[in-house]
């Protein structure tokens, strides 16, 4: 059972998470997700446990419990939404819509 782990203290390491699951059953796989550009941890992960009983016992155990001085979230992942196009999007604002991210330079005056 793939659990979803939010409010991640940013100095938690997979093993602090790992420990901590492995409280309520056997965990397979801790991995915590880190930004692309920086890799610095985002403040949320994702444990998979062995079992659907240990999912649910880390559920029942660990959510809204502290750690490491935050409130974590927990509760089963659900499925990764598949997201359509590329780079950055429309949207109005001041200047416009339109336009990917990517090559995009703002005004010079």
């Amino acid at each position: 059972m793939k659990l979803y782990v939010g409010n991640l203290p940013f100095t938690a390491t997979e093993q602090d998470v790992q420990d901590l699951f492995a409280e309520a059953g056997a965990v397979e796989t801790v991995q915590i997700m880190r930004d692309q550009a920086t890799g610095r941890p985002r403040g949320f992960g994702f444990v998979k446990m062995v079992d659907g009983a240990g999912g649910q016992a880390a559920i029942t155990k660990l959510d809204q419990q502290p750690f490491q001085g935050r409130t974590l979230t927990v509760n089963e992942a659900r499925p990764q939404v598949k997201r359509e196009g590329g780079f950055g999007g429309g949207g109005g604002g001041k200047f416009g819509g339109g336009g990917g991210g990517r090559n995009r330079r703002e005004p010079r005056w």
